[in-house]
């Protein structure tokens, strides 16, 4: 399943000063850690690139 074909419900983000801030409800229906370090992921940041 691709990013493009979830659909987003209520709870499965929060705004915080402006942001989308997504859940961890949101990343288990999404399927894979994408690297952007979200708040909320449970896939131990997998795919986040090491500091070099």
């Amino acid at each position: 399943m691709s990013a493009k074909n979830i659909k987003i419900e209520k709870d499965d983000f929060y705004m915080e000063n402006g942001f989308f801030v997504f859940t961890e409800k949101y990343h288990l229906k999404r399927g894979y850690c994408c690297g952007n370090k979200c708040r909320h992921c449970p896939y131990d940041f997998k795919n986040v690139k090491a500091k070099k």
